[in-house]
C-alpha cells in the first residue's frame, strides 16, 4: 500500500509542478497582451494626432482656394 501512495504523492508533485509553469506562462502571457495593448493604443493616438494635422492643413488650404476662386470673375 506504501507503493501507491508513493505513486500518488508522485503525480501529485508532477501535477503541481504543471500548474506553476502554466500559471507562469498564463502571467506571461497576459503581460505581453497588456504591452501589445498599449503598444497600439499609443499607434492609435499617434494616427489619430496626424489624421487632425492633415485635417488643420486642409483647413488652412481652404481659403486660399477660395482667394483664388474670388480672382475668376469674369467681365463681360
Amino acid at each position: 500500500m506504501s507503493n501507491r501512495v508513493e505513486e500518488v504523492e508522485s503525480r501529485v508533485s508532477e501535477l503541481e509542478a504543471t500548474v506553476r509553469g502554466l500559471t507562469e506562462e498564463l502571467v506571461e502571457a497576459n503581460e505581453r497582451i497588456r504591452e501589445l495593448e498599449s503598444s497600439v493604443e499609443e499607434e492609435t493616438e499617434v494616427e489619430t494626432r496626424e489624421v487632425g494635422v492633415e485635417t488643420d492643413r486642409d483647413e488652412q488650404r481652404e481659403p486660399e482656394e477660395e482667394a483664388n476662386s474670388s480672382d475668376d470673375i469674369i467681365v463681360a
